[in-house]
């Protein structure tokens, strides 16, 4: 199983409605077990990332926490060569730092909730 993003409205009831993910893009962010072993992990942490960490659960980021969210992104691929050295596992770090670098496009999402006023849910 694989870690999803999708952009969401809230709905006056508070209800959310995720919209569709646009023609061209998909909504994969991740393999399921880097909840923990990546964006969990101490490396991940220890740079002040808040919202990644969290995915042991679902991540609910509402439309005010986008800007903040795209923030930490920035932040960790700023870090990326000592994220994937720290968290590699079997793989090589080569593979695993370019899987670092396309599951870091949760961006490219979060740039579209911010331009709608939306959410993110990652999940």
């Amino acid at each position: 199983m694989s870690l999803s993003v999708d952009v969401f409205l809230r709905e006056p009831d508070g209800q959310w409605r995720i919209l569709d993910v646009p023609e061209g893009r998909d909504d994969s962010a991740g393999f399921e077990s880097w909840r923990r072993t990546v964006w969990g992990s101490e490396p991940v942490r220890a740079l002040g990332a808040r919202f990644l960490p969290a995915l042991a659960d679902d991540l609910e980021i509402e439309a005010e926490e986008v800007a903040e969210f795209l923030r930490e992104v920035a932040l960790l691929r700023d870090h990326l060569e000592a994220i994937a050295e720290n968290t590699r596992r079997p793989r090589g770090l080569a593979e695993h730092r370019a899987g670092l670098v396309r599951r870091l496009r949760k961006e490219v999402a979060a740039l579209h909730a911010r331009m709608i006023d939306g959410g993110l849910l990652i999940w």
